[in-house]
């Protein structure tokens, strides 16, 4: 057994295989699972966020996996208060636990901790919402690179929820995101493990759109059908569930729409692989390579005899 308990990591793009090797993982050491992919915490998309199925649920306790109602809200600061609650109770039990997923700022959350940022006016986070629903994302990024340039500069300019987190920042206090950002590592009472999985392009591509037509023949359209009237909800502002809503709208083929969620997701890949890779600490490796890489990694944890 290790000194301290040990939270092993196993992140990377989706499709990569994340949740197999975690089961294995967690069946070899008889540990419990966390999930760190925020598309899954919402009860009612299974299909188009690839939740793990009833067979995989039972083989390896799994947490923050369909918790949530669709018009829940949740953040990323909630998640870490609750898993590092949620890790004191089960390293009591066992001195490993595995962290899974592939939102890279819910993983950080937990092994670094957050910065700390100030709340936001309600009523600036409601006008900029409304901005971006009617001018869509552009104007937000024009506007983050007057107001903080240093943050424009490193921030995914894809993603609108960081966009307008940080505007909300800057208009609500009148100093820049960046100042509020210390980047200081939090010290936390278990060792970490961080396995990130990747494989070739060309192969990741390929189980991508595997996937994608996998979903389409497993029910996505009718999921996605089934909560057409909620597309307006967070939960659903994702890739899978966008492209259709298109197709409903008539704005699109049904085909089209199944090849633009292919592109979408291999896009999403890349963007997640950009936010691992910056990590040093991360052991990369192939998903059939992980497990004895995982296996190594602990062994030189133990204490010498």
């Amino acid at each position: 057994m290790p000194h301290k308990p040990l939270l092993i990591v196993i992140a990377g793009p989706t499709a990569v295989g994340k949740t197999a090797v975690s089961i294995e993982v967690a069946e070899y050491f008889g540990c419990n699972i966390i999930s760190a992919d925020s598309r899954q915490f919402y009860r009612d998309l299974k299909i188009g966020t690839a939740a793990p199925d009833a067979l995989q649920l039972s083989r390896a306790k799994h947490h923050f996996v369909g918790q949530l109602a669709l018009d829940e809200r949740y953040d990323v600061s909630k998640y870490e208060t609750e898993v590092l609650a949620l890790l004191s109770d089960l390293f009591s039990e066992n001195p490993v636990v595995v962290l899974t997923g592939g939102s890279g700022l819910y993983i950080q959350a937990v092994c670094e901790g957050l910065d700390n940022l100030p709340d936001s006016d309600p009523e600036i986070r409601a006008e900029l919402r409304l901005k971006y629903e009617e001018e869509g994302i552009a104007v937000l990024r024009s506007m983050l690179q007057k107001l903080d340039p240093e943050y424009y500069a490193k921030v995914d300019l894809a993603n609108p929820n960081r966009l307008l987190r940080a505007l909300e920042v800057c208009l609500s206090t009148g100093k820049t995101f960046s100042s509020f950002r210390t980047d200081q590592k939090t010290e936390r009472p278990f060792n970490i493990l961080k396995i990130g999985l990747d494989l070739p392009r060309n192969e990741l591509h390929q189980r991508i759109n595997a996937r994608v037509e996998q979903m389409m023949a497993d029910g996505l359209e009718t999921e996605a059908r089934n909560y057409y009237s909620f597309r307006d909800l967070n939960a659903l502002n994702t890739v899978g569930y966008k492209e259709l809503f298109e197709y409903f709208d008539g704005n699109c083929t049904l085909s089209e729409a199944v090849e633009k969620i292919k592109t979408n997701t291999r896009r999403y890949a890349r963007r997640q692989l950009t936010w691992f890779r910056r990590d040093k600490a991360m052991l990369w490796c192939r998903p059939d390579e992980a497990f004895g890489t995982i296996q190594q990694s602990y062994k030189s944890l133990l204490p010498e005899e």
